[in-house]
């Protein structure tokens, strides 16, 4: 059972309808409101893979306010990549042939007028005593940049190119209709500060922990987002970096 905390900030899993129904108004305020995505009903964010996943809530300890939502698919290994999420847009039959337990990461979002960064940690502390309980291997999700023009992310899909592409073995192929393949086509050398101020910071932290990513970016019209694969085998992250994690998770 999770429960985890740190003075103002408690996580815990989602147990009941109502807990799972703030989730989706919480992902509805970060993803859709004002975003330019396209309208949901009853201001929710929802989907079929909701009943398939775990929800993990932080919230504020004193008023119950919740701060931070994301959900957990659990995959016995590989074999089952096919039915994440992300397979709806990249060809993962590469990572068909990992063999540890993976968990696919998603809908990781923070109320937008809560900044304090002790929810990112209790948020990370909780995820890293979930890896550890459930012996993870592999964490992988999508990495979304806001809006869909790439050029505004030039640097920043420099920068992934030349230092954070996944391995060639388990590197994702295309399969969305509509993409920017950054690998391929981006010339330029990237600028360090541009590139990441203009990255996501759940890609920030991924990468921070010695993650990679594809090497093409789906355009989803959908979301109004651009993103990308984003890989973490759980026995590459740095140990300095390991060692934090696992004081954040108690």
């Amino acid at each position: 059972m999770l429960n985890l905390g740190k003075a103002r900030y408690t996580a815990r899993f989602a147990e009941t309808p109502e807990d799972l129904a703030a989730a989706q108004v919480l992902r509805h305020m970060a993803f859709i409101a004002g975003t330019g995505a396209a309208p949901r009903p009853e201001a929710r964010d929802s989907d079929d893979f909701d009943a398939r996943c775990r929800h993990v809530l932080v919230e504020e300890t004193r008023s119950g306010v919740l701060v931070c939502c994301f959900r957990l698919l659990e995959l016995s290994g590989g074999s089952g990549i096919g039915q994440s999420y992300s397979a709806q847009y990249y060809d993962l039959t590469a990572l068909e042939g990992f063999e540890g337990r993976m968990v696919e990461m998603g809908r990781f979002c923070l109320h937008p007028a809560h900044h304090d960064p002790d929810i990112l940690r209790v948020a990370w502390g909780a995820m890293t005593r979930f890896v550890d309980d459930e012996k993870v291997e592999m964490l992988f999700g999508c990495s979304s940049f806001h809006g869909t023009e790439a050029r505004d992310y030039y640097d920043a899909f420099a920068m992934l190119r030349d230092r954070h592409l996944a391995p060639k073995r388990w590197l994702p192929r295309v399969k969305a209709p509509n993409v920017f393949r950054f690998a391929a086509r981006l010339r330029r050398k990237p600028d360090a500060r541009r590139a990441m101020s203009a990255m996501p910071p759940l890609l920030r932290t991924y990468l921070l922990m010695g993650g990679w990513v594809s090497d093409h970016a789906v355009v989803d019209r959908d979301l109004n987002t651009l993103h990308v694969f984003t890989g973490l085998e759980i026995n590459k992250v740095p140990p300095g970096r390991a060692r934090l994690l696992r004081m954040l998770a108690g």
